[in-house]
């Protein structure tokens, strides 16, 4: 089934509910690992009249297993950072284009037209990490910014403090993406005003540094930038969207993007919004791999699908992405 345009186009819930059980069936059918799980804990599909009562698949099963609703003999691998050992998630995606569009679509949705920007990156440890989903995206997004070259910092720290007053004193509109434990290192050696500039931390201190609290890292990066607010950026190598945090920690998300809290002690019954649990994902551009992601991230939701991220699982393993505790 081809549901590339109805992804793209949703405009209420009832849209993204229809649409999301549309793509359940379809995983069910033809995503065999997927199919297995739902059988074991559900016992098939035909019972499912509800976004709630779908089965999510453990993030974890990305680590172990080839998860896939389109069998082809070409992908693209996306790999996960591997923070704590050699155990990494793989999403094998098998159309580009449909991620280009869902990343693209959600950067304008958020900070309007690319074009308008310079886009800079402070990303070490994806840089120098062969199959990053967070690079690719990067590189894509700079091909219709101002600047479509370069853009690229790893401990050059001097370059990337003269581009940045370059642009101030030129009143480019620039966005700064930032590996947490980068950006306290630069900032570490850095102040500077910034008046043009917006700075998207994407989490995570790869063992670098000591895990702070996320309100910690912005307050420390505020306090050398002179900016009022540090924005942030939830995503995942599973996933092919994302949400961002523009103030107060909350993040929202594109119309295809939806969160559900479950229950810590019954991952199969889900939470009213202001209740802390599991962070479920329904991520209908993962229409060819899997759309029901089981995450071990703790959050609660606030009001139109706005949430939280406040942690993790103690078992879980640490993520590259996401491991600030709010």
């Amino acid at each position: 089934m081809n549901f590339k345009n109805k992804i793209f186009n949703i405009s209420s819930n009832s849209d993204f509910e229809k649409l999301a059980l549309e793509i359940f069936n379809f995983q069910y059918k033809n995503n065999s690992i997927y199919q297995k799980y739902v059988e074991l804990v559900k016992g098939g599909y035909s019972n499912i009249t509800g976004i709630n009562e779908i089965p999510f698949l453990p993030i974890s099963f990305f680590k172990t297993h080839k998860i896939v609703s389109l069998e082809q003999q070409k992908y693209t691998i996306f790999e996960s950072s591997g923070t704590t050992g050699k155990n990494t998630s793989k999403h094998y995606v098998s159309d580009r284009k449909l991620y280009e569009k869902s990343f693209s679509k959600c950067f304008e949705l958020f900070f309007g037209n690319i074009a308008d920007y310079d886009l800079l990156a402070l990303l070490p440890s994806y840089s120098e990490k062969e199959n990053s989903s967070l690079i690719y995206m990067i590189d894509k997004l700079k091909q219709k910014t101002k600047s479509k070259i370069g853009g690229y910092y790893l401990y050059n720290h001097k370059d990337l403090y003269e581009k940045l007053s370059e642009n101030e004193k030129n009143k480019q509109k620039t966005i700064l993406f930032g590996v947490s434990f980068a950006l306290l290192d630069f900032f570490d050696d850095y102040k500077i005003e910034l008046q043009n500039t917006q700075i998207i931390e994407t989490g995570g201190m790869k063992g670098r540094k000591k895990e702070i609290i996320r309100k910690d890292l912005h307050n420390q990066i505020k306090t050398a930038s002179g900016l009022s607010q540090i924005m942030s950026e939830y995503g995942m190598t599973e996933l092919l969207s994302q949400a961002y945090s523009k103030k107060d920690d909350v993040f929202e998300t594109p119309p295809w993007l939806k969160i559900l809290i479950r229950d810590p002690n019954d991952p199969f019954s889900m939470l009213p919004p202001g209740r802390t649990g599991g962070v479920n994902i329904i991520d209908l551009a993962n229409v060819n791999s899997c759309s029901f992601v089981e995450t071990q991230d703790l959050g609660k939701l606030h009001k139109n699908n706005k949430f939280e991220v406040l942690g993790r699982f103690d078992t879980s393993q640490i993520r590259g992405c996401n491991t600030m505790y709010n």
